[in-house]
């Protein structure tokens, strides 16, 4: 019988003989998730490259879902775990090379540890990113930011592997980056180059490391968390230049912080993380996150969006509603 799920034991074991990498099963997701939330699933550890070709090759003739995880920021896995092959983008796909002011950056490199090298060799342009608690790839596939960087500020093309198992090296003016997205599609990013500009070098080590310390000083840095939990709203012209205009911001002026649903609870240093404080499911984070977004709604008239990719068991990104 063909397999329509990476939990069939038949489809670990042929997978481990296509590959070099681990394929764990039964693996909690949890583990990898900075949330520390998640339900079992089949993990695959590549090794190189090819082996997250192999493993896209055998899922598409099988029927199985995969998806991608770096560092598991930004990421709400379901309770119940995953159907989805998870492939775990680190070890052996986290690079560092420069030439001629280009810098090839593997997706599996964490942003911060990419953001301090870069700094530190006199290059910038994504030393901001040293706050972002993410893996390159995820970061691209996200257009993720801070401090007014995003990546697609400096990128020049991305090396992806396709659904197929097929290489392409897409330009940045064909990724679609807009805020906190792109149109990437469902591929794994294997890596990306980058353009930087030479700077000095203790400069920019001195404004990483206070953006560094800023991040850890205003928000619950080593707490379980995703990160930012909702995006920051667009604004009505007409909105009170007084008020509060981020996400944290809305979420704090309504009285919010410190609420909590079960294990997890609106952060009384940044309101716009949600912590696990050690038993947080994913069924409350998403209590916790419907009764901000209508108690914001009710009083501001202004509608959170989720930041948070919301998994289903299929890896594919549900809705609020559709997770129930």
């Amino acid at each position: 019988m063909t397999p329509t799920t990476a939990r069939d034991s038949g489809f670990a074991a042929a997978l481990r003989s296509q590959v070099r990498g681990d394929v764990r099963e039964h693996e909690p997701l949890s583990r990898w998730s900075t949330y520390r939330i998640g339900g079992p699933a089949t993990v695959l550890f590549p090794s190189t490259a090819e082996d997250v070709a192999a493993a896209l090759r055998r899922c598409s003739v099988v029927g199985v879902p995969w998806f991608a995880l770096g560092l598991g920021s930004n990421l709400l896995f379901p309770d119940a775990g995953l159907d989805a092959l998870v492939i775990r983008i680190g070890k052996g796909l986290d690079q560092l090379t420069e030439r001629n002011g280009e810098w090839v950056l593997g997706a599996g490199l964490p942003a911060p540890l990419a953001a301090k090298r870069t700094a530190a060799a006199g290059w910038g342009g994504i030393h901001k990113m040293v706050g972002v608690p993410g893996s390159v790839g995820g970061g691209i596939v996200m257009n993720a930011g801070c401090h007014g960087a995003e990546w697609r500020d400096v990128v020049k093309s991305v090396h992806t592997v396709d659904a197929q198992g097929h290489d392409h090296l897409v330009a940045a003016a064909q990724a679609g980056f807009t805020y906190r997205r792109s149109d990437l599609g469902h591929v794994v990013v294997l890596s990306t180059t980058v353009t930087l500009q030479q700077e000095d070098a203790a400069r920019l080590e001195e404004e990483t490391e206070s953006l560094y310390r800023w991040r850890k000083e205003g928000t619950p840095f080593n707490q379980p968390c995703c990160g930012s939990v909702f995006k920051n709203p667009v604004l009505a012209r007409d909105h009170d230049p007084a008020g509060p205009r981020t996400s944290g911001q809305f979420i704090e002026a309504t009285g919010l912080k410190g609420l909590r649903a079960g294990g997890v609870k609106v952060s009384s240093m940044h309101a716009n993380y949600f912590v696990n404080t050690g038993d947080g499911t994913a069924a409350n984070v998403l209590d916790l996150m419907k009764t901000v977004r209508s108690r914001v709604a009710e009083q501001w008239g202004v509608t959170l969006e989720p930041e948070v990719k919301l998994i289903g068991s299929d890896g594919g990104v549900t809705t609020m509603d559709e997770r129930g």
